[in-house]
């Protein structure tokens, strides 16, 4: 599998959210046989005034939370990244080297009556890759068999892309992937309907003959894409949709379906963006 120097670049602010993207990354390094980079962000002047000539509170503060950051099993497989700026610019741009960038669903600084941090929004609408915003269940315990991946497909470009993202975690992960294609967001002409589930077969059928040792179960709805997939990934470790579907616009930063599944999903989500 062809990787880039970061590997995994997974986020790290200290918080309980971001201790959990960090465990979520390093398990996923360690099954694509990757570098795990841990990277935090820091702003001069966060911390106060310099205690002495040539120190600076904010780098030294910056210097303490990531080196708190959950060790790697293997020290050798594991990088620490500290940058200076924004959180959410210093993640896309790091992420361009990286196969993906996993983030917490809530920074430090996230209040409390939000489902989901803006860093974590920024990220999934701007990085290069896909993102991943680790949120909900998805480890095993006790006699827990590990849940599917479940997909969303709608025909298309990002949803293609999605597609061959979960069909790879599903192989890694050697869990089932289930398709799901939601027809009640259908734009209102009677045709888009059928359009959309030739789409989706299609689509399915290629991606299944290329990838005959995943099992595949397909799930075609007359419910929204919202509560499809919402339903879909209760019992499932990971949940992946396209940045955009087919009726989102062009200037969509992100589309309306993958902003509600990064704040509502019970699992982790992967959004991945058309090429």
């Amino acid at each position: 599998m062809a990787t880039t120097d970061h590997g995994i670049l997974v986020g790290y602010d200290g918080s309980l959210s971001s201790q959990e993207a960090v465990h979520w990354a390093a398990h996923e390094a360690r099954e694509r046989g990757v570098m795990l980079t841990v990277c935090h962000a820091w702003t001069p002047g966060d911390a106060g005034p310099p205690l002495g000539p040539g120190e600076d509170p904010a780098r030294e503060s910056a210097q303490w939370i990531l080196s708190a950051a959950v060790p790697h099993p293997d020290p050798a497989r594991v990088r620490h990244v500290l940058v200076e700026g924004p959180v959410a610019r210093a993640l896309c741009e790091q992420s361009a080297d990286a196969d993906m960038l996993v983030v917490g669903s809530r920074s430090l600084e996230g209040l409390s009556g939000l489902l989901l941090g803006s860093v974590s929004l920024q990220v999934a609408a701007r990085a290069s890759g896909p993102v991943v915003v680790v949120r909900g269940h998805w480890r095993p315990a006790g006699g827990y068999l590990p849940g599917h991946v479940v997909v969303g497909v709608d025909g298309s470009a990002a949803a293609e892309a999605a597609l061959n993202f979960a069909g790879t975690e599903a192989a890694l992960h050697r869990v089932p992937l289930t398709a799901v294609c939601a027809l009640a967001d259908a734009p209102g002409d009677l045709a888009a309907a059928p359009l959309i589930a030739e789409d989706f077969e299609r689509l399915v059928i290629t991606w299944e003959k290329h990838h005959p040792d995943v099992e595949l179960h397909r799930q075609v709805t007359g419910a929204s894409a919202r509560d499809a997939l919402l339903m879909a990934a209760q019992d499932a470790q990971l949940l992946v949709v396209g940045d955009r579907g087919r009726g989102g616009l062009p200037r969509m930063a992100l589309g309306s379906i993958a902003t509600a599944l990064l704040s509502h999903a019970p699992c982790p989500v992967a959004v991945v963006h058309a090429p």
